[in-house]
């Protein structure tokens, strides 16, 4: 048991960049969320909660659960925000704190970038950054999102041809 637990430990840490990027794009770049998300991640994975059944990669079978996770998580956030507003309902809202990748988004094709991504649906959006970010297939990226690999494949393309109406022609290699 033990030599298992060690090999998915091993396993977990060697794609753990790609999964926080995952973790970041699926909680809307919320860097202390993504973390709580891949943390509680991990723990479903070692714990046996989420069971990897070998039926796809660990990746895509890690990124589902990364995103399902995610889904969990702004809920349970959103509810206690929801039900916190109600005992304040009276009180002005506090400014949100910079968010530091944001601040790291310094060039302009960057920021064009940013702003024509969040213009997409969020199912091209999750779609696009799979197949670009992650480097994963559309298939794949079709099973970590739990749809069928057509409407995974619609959705990158339209999400590509929206990008190309959306972004300034310097952008463009």
């Amino acid at each position: 048991m033990h030599s298992t637990l060690t090999t998915m430990e091993a396993a977990l840490a060697e794609i753990h960049a790609e999964s926080f990027g995952w973790a970041l794009a699926c909680c809307h770049r919320d860097r202390s969320l993504a973390e709580e998300v891949l943390q509680v991640t991990y723990v479903k994975v070692l714990d046996g909660t989420a069971r990897f059944d070998g039926r796809s990669s660990l990746k895509t079978f890690l990124f589902g659960v990364i995103r399902r996770t995610a889904l969990e998580q702004r809920r349970a956030r959103w509810l206690s925000a929801h039900r916190l507003s109600r005992w304040f309902a009276s009180r002005a809202e506090t400014p949100q704190p910079a968010d530091p990748e944001a601040a790291s988004m310094r060039s302009e094709s960057a920021r064009a970038l940013a702003s024509a991504l969040e213009r997409l649906s969020g199912r091209q959006r999750e779609v696009l950054h799979l197949v670009f970010s992650q480097d994963l297939t559309i298939e794949q990226a079709a099973a970590v999102l739990g749809i069928a690999t057509g409407s995974a494949r619609q959705h990158y393309e339209r999400g590509k041809a929206r990008l190309r109406e959306l972004l300034p022609h310097k952008v463009h290699r």
